[in-house]
């Protein structure tokens, strides 16, 4: 590929996903039909184990974020796991049909798991909205807005003498002194030579 920031050239945003269990970032998310209850699209990386819950869940949530989220929602959704941390632990939420969503969003849809479909490196998940709503008719963020800012939303501060890497491609940051050799990024495989020191 010559280059791949063509991708950001297609038009999507940056959502949270969320499930019984957990949640990640996801930016491909489409409206796939019409209707009262209209169908909802939501790619996830396998790799994530928002997947895992996914497959194990009736439900999901996508809570539709702004430009002015708070950075600390992209953190902690897009750059941790749930095996490793409750990520909703210090991000506000309300529950809506027995789905957390985000409260620093624009607003939320929830849709009944209908269908998935297997690919390569992700899971379709296909729902049918049931309940949603706008908190705040103001400009979505757009991946590429993201990708654009994202030194600023993924900024991270270090204690003195911690050294940080971090993934130039997803964001996740690997804390030590040296990145070892064979060292390939736990969110999206890629090798060290995509971490940029901080």
């Amino acid at each position: 590929m010559k280059n791949d920031k063509i991708l950001w050239k297609i038009s999507q945003g940056m959502y949270v996903l969320t499930t019984d269990g957990g949640g990640c970032v996801v930016d491909s998310v489409s409206q796939i039909s019409a209707g009262d209850n209209p169908l909802i699209a939501v790619s996830v990386m396998k790799k994530n184990y928002t997947n895992v819950l996914m497959k194990k869940n009736r439900k999901f949530a996508i809570s539709v974020l702004g430009k002015d989220v708070n950075p600390e929602i992209i953190k902690t959704f897009g750059l941790k796991s749930m095996r490793d941390i409750n990520k909703f632990e210090n991000i506000k939420t309300t529950e809506i049909d027995g789905v957390k969503v985000i409260d620093n969003s624009l607003g939320y849809m929830v849709c009944d798991i209908i269908d998935s479909i297997d690919n390569d490196t992700h899971t379709l998940f296909i729902g049918r909205l049931t309940e949603a709503d706008l908190y705040e008719d103001k400009e979505a963020m757009t991946y590429s807005y993201y990708q654009e800012n994202k030194d600023d939303f993924l900024k991270v501060t270090t204690t003195s003498g911690k050294t940080a890497w971090i993934c130039t491609v997803c964001g996740f940051v690997y804390y030590g002194e040296e990145l070892p050799d064979d060292y390939k990024c736990p969110i999206c495989g890629v090798d060290k030579s995509l971490f940029k020191k901080q």
